[in-house]
């Protein structure tokens, strides 16, 4: 009845809510009505009956949700809607949900009003989780020799539980497997503390077993009954060292020849019972009584052996005889063990050897059994005698002047041979000498410079020069020691400064204007800077350098004073060194106006002008010359009178008469082609008469004659591209075409060939001219014809009586049957002296 009550004062307090279609439905606040208990160590079927919710007739259950619903865990509580009977469907877990939270939406059955409300299911915690290992199983690995009462390995697990009551465990070994008899396995057995140690007591015998399998358990103090759960612990057993190493087939005395390094001389071998390739077996040797650590020992890895080896040379005259000892002992310690009492309080009784202490307290015997001692073994080793090279002292560096004149002694450096029975002489060879500056008595080992030492020499390194000397023995074989000798050259000034730079472009100002002038010195302090720098000549208020004192520096400038004009100009520059060593320099300075200042360029300038101005000048200025030759030639030929040579009937030769006088170049003229139209062509003059013309330009002077019926030039051009000879010899073929009675025609004829041939001549001579100039500035040093020179002697020598040669042209021989004045003779005797013979 109160339920009912409840439930109507609920539905009456409801809000209305109109929707906007009908009406608004009333609707109250969610309201906790009743709560359960749910076990969870409950452990019988399922479902089961847990209680009932009590539902207004007057509702209508619309929707159930929540935990254990339809949200997580889900699916474990049940409501029936019109009885309200709830069931639980499985188990719970504490663990993951304490409380689980439900919401009924219902409705009254008029549709006026909705409701919620909650009800809560609490779940009581119990004793359902063991403690869990983490990880389940464990593995570790000790060495046979292990005391007992170390700890071997940690185990750990954990309860999930949530009481502090059922949180609690204890460990404890469940089995061992294979079973001890002089050893037992122990973990502590506090509870709930989280890790469990395992330890044992006793003696670990690897013999009996090489490994224990131990199942170790965790229980906890949980009501009404105790959960647990298990783990799996392994222990592997090792080898232990329990045999020592023991010397077998022991020799008697080895031999080793003085000088030997690093070989092998003996081979040591031992015996040790413990198992082949563990650290147990594996033998460690060592060298007592070696104070110049003359040898070594190392182990062979594959038979155990003791390798003993020389490591450093060994020297017959100084000790002929040694004697060592070898001891091995193993990797790991030796170590045995023996149970004495186990009726004892904490750890057993037991006795190792060697003798141990424990903190433990426990009694522990020194044992004796077996020993603790090394084997040993005594070597004798017998050096034999060996020729050995012979051996310099040290040598001791000297100090030398350069500059030093040659043969300056520098020391004799002999060498003794160690052999003190050996009767060998010794002789010195000079080994390393780069620079080839000293000399070595083969007898003596004196050494004296062969040359002038350098200190600024390539091959001297900050000044020392290093040479090595030899000295050879005469034993059999001969033996060779060396010896390196560091000569110290000590600087001296034997350099004068120099300039590096001696040219030097300024721009025209009306102010000073200035370049750096720096000076360089290859000899070291205090014979090389700082420099003094003075101007020689006539400078006073034209040049002067900066600064002027004394020791200025390694550079100064050199300053242009406002007066100096334009030009090239030569000074003298005097530097001196720190010493005062001087040197006399030349500058070089152009002085010219500038397109940039801060940029002089007057030689690229200079330069440019003069690869371009002088040709172009030289051109024009000779085509404007020759031009006005040729005009002026013109006048003289056309205006000049006509005279007309008149020829007899006769067929008898005449001599021509010529005014015209050549200048003489040799005895053969060069003669430049011409390349005219008209060349080697006829001229039609008439129907019976023709005119064949060949212009020969000589030197720019033009030598033409015409002859009646046609003129011919003979020519014999040479091989060379720029020239060709050509003799002065020309025939003129008399033809019976023209009457030699005809005075009048033969004056109009001579008339008629001289105006065509000026007219052709004239364009002839201006392409020839241009044609010549232009081969003559590609090739400026062919256009002479320039011979190889002849060396006749050496200046200064005193011989006197030699001929000069003669003077020939084979490419064109000279022509003997042109008929000559006797003055020409000489000249042809000398130009062709084999045809000068023949003449006479």
């Amino acid at each position: 009845m109160e339920i009912k009550s409840l439930c109507l004062l609920m539905i009456l307090s409801l809000g209305v809510h109109l929707s906007p279609a009908e009406f608004l439905l009333r609707k109250k606040r969610n309201w906790i009505i009743q709560i359960f208990t749910i076990d969870e160590s409950y452990s019988g079927d399922f479902p089961y009956y847990l209680g009932r919710v009590d539902i207004d007739s007057n509702l209508n259950i619309l929707e159930i949700t929540g935990q254990g619903v339809n949200e997580e865990p889900r699916d474990l509580i049940e409501i029936n809607e019109k009885s309200g009977r709830v069931y639980v469907l499985g188990p719970v877990d504490y663990e993951r949900c304490t409380i689980l939270r439900l919401i009924i939406k219902a409705q009254s059955k008029d549709n006026q009003t909705q409701t919620k409300v909650g009800i809560n299911f609490e779940i009581t915690d119990a004793n359902d989780n063991p403690p869990i290992f983490n990880p389940t199983a464990y593995e570790t690995t000790i060495n046979e020799s292990t005391l007992q009462g170390t700890e071997l390995i940690n185990v750990t697990a954990t309860d999930i539980d949530t009481k502090e009551e059922y949180k609690k465990f204890f460990f404890s070994i469940d089995s061992v497997t294979p079973e001890a008899d002089d050893m037992e396995f122990t973990i502590n057995k506090v509870p709930y503390f989280g890790n469990g140690t395992i330890s044992f007591k006793g003696c670990l015998d690897r013999k009996k077993a090489d490994k224990y399998t131990l199942i170790v358990k965790a229980t906890d103090l949980g009501k009404p009954e105790l959960l647990f759960s298990f783990t799996t612990v392994t222990i592997n057993i090792e080898h232990g060292n329990k045999y020592h190493p023991v010397f077998t087939n022991q020799t008697g005395p080895v031999s080793v020849k003085e000088g030997e390094e690093n070989v092998i001389f003996s081979r040591l071998q031992v015996k040790d019972e413990d198992t082949i390739g563990t650290k147990a077996w594996n033998a460690i040797y060592k060298i007592q009584g070696d104070k110049s650590n003359n040898f070594r020992i190392r182990t062979d890895p594959q038979t155990n052996e003791g390798l003993l080896y020389v490591n450093k040379e060994l020297d017959y005259e100084s000790e002929s005889l040694k004697n060592i000892t070898i001891t091995v002992e193993n990797e790991i310690p030796y170590f045995t063990c023996k149970v004495m009492d186990r009726n004892t309080q904490g750890l057993w009784k037991i006795k190792t050897d060697p003798g141990v202490s424990l903190h433990s307290g426990a009694t522990i015997g020194n044992g004796t059994d077996g020993g603790g001692t090394l084997s040993s073994h005594q070597v004798t080793v017998v050096v034999e005698d060996v020729n050995e090279p012979p051996v310099f002292d040290p040598l001791k560096p000297v100090s030398v002047p350069e500059n030093v004149e040659v043969g300056h002694y520098l020391g004799t450096f002999a060498a003794r041979d160690p052999d003190v029975s050996s009767k060998s002489t010794i002789t010195y060879i000079k080994g390393e000498d780069p620079a080839n500056l000293v000399t070595v008595d083969p007898k003596t080992g004196k050494i004296t410079t062969s040359s002038i030492l350098d200190r600024e020499s390539p091959f001297a390194k900050d000044g020392i020069y290093v040479i090595t000397i030899n000295a050879v023995d005469s034993g059999s074989p001969p033996l060779t020691g060396t010896a390196s000798l560091s000569i110290y050259i000590i600087s001296e000034n034997g350099n004068a400064p120099s300039l590096i730079v001696s040219t030097f472009d300024m721009c025209q100002s009306d102010e000073s204007s200035w370049v750096n002038v720096t000076a360089v010195d290859p000899d070291e302090e205090p014979y090389s800077g700082p420099f003094s720098f003075k101007l020689l000549g006539d400078v006073e208020n034209k040049w002067r350098v900066y600064p002027e004192q004394e020791f200025a520096g390694y550079s100064v400038s050199l300053v242009k004073g406002e007066k100096v004009y334009s030009g090239h100009h030569n000074l003298k520059l005097e530097v001196s060194d720190f010493q005062g060593k001087k040197a006399l320099h030349n500058l070089s300075v152009i002085v010219c106006k500038c397109s940039d200042a801060t940029k002089p360029d007057c030689r690229l300038r200079k330069a440019t002008g003069s690869k371009v101005g002088t040709g172009a000048l030289g051109i024009l200025f000779f085509c404007i010359t020759l031009f006005l030759g040729l005009v002026f030639l013109t006048f003289l030929v056309s205006c000049r009178h006509q005279r007309v040579l008149m020829i007899d009937d006769d067929p008898v030769q005449h001599l021509m008469t010529s005014n015209t006088e050549e200048p003489g170049t040799d005895c053969e003229v060069p003669l430049v082609s011409l390349n005219n139209r008209h060349n080697g062509k006829q001229m039609q003059m008439s129907e019976d008469v023709k005119l064949s013309m060949t212009p020969v330009l000589t030197d720019s002077v033009i030598n033409l004659q015409a002859c009646p019926n046609g003129i011919k030039f003979n020519q014999g051009k040479s091989s060379s591209k720029k020239s060709s000879v050509v003799s002065f010899r020309e025939h003129c073929d008399m033809s019976s075409a023209v009457p030699s009675s005809g005075m009048g025609i033969r004056h109009q004829l001579g008339t008629l060939r001289e105006k065509v041939w000026m007219e052709h001549a004239h364009e002839t001579l201006l392409l020839t001219a241009l044609t010549t100039m232009l081969e003559t500035l590609e090739a400026p040093s062919e256009e002479l014809g320039d011979y190889e020179p002849t060396q006749y002697a050496d200046e200064g020598e005193l011989e006197q009586n030699f001929e000069l040669d003669a003077i020939s042209n084979p490419e064109a021989p000279f022509d003997s049957n042109i008929e000559l004045d006797s003055r020409f003779l000489a000249l042809a005797s000398i130009c062709s002296p084999d045809m000068s013979a023949q003449r006479t």
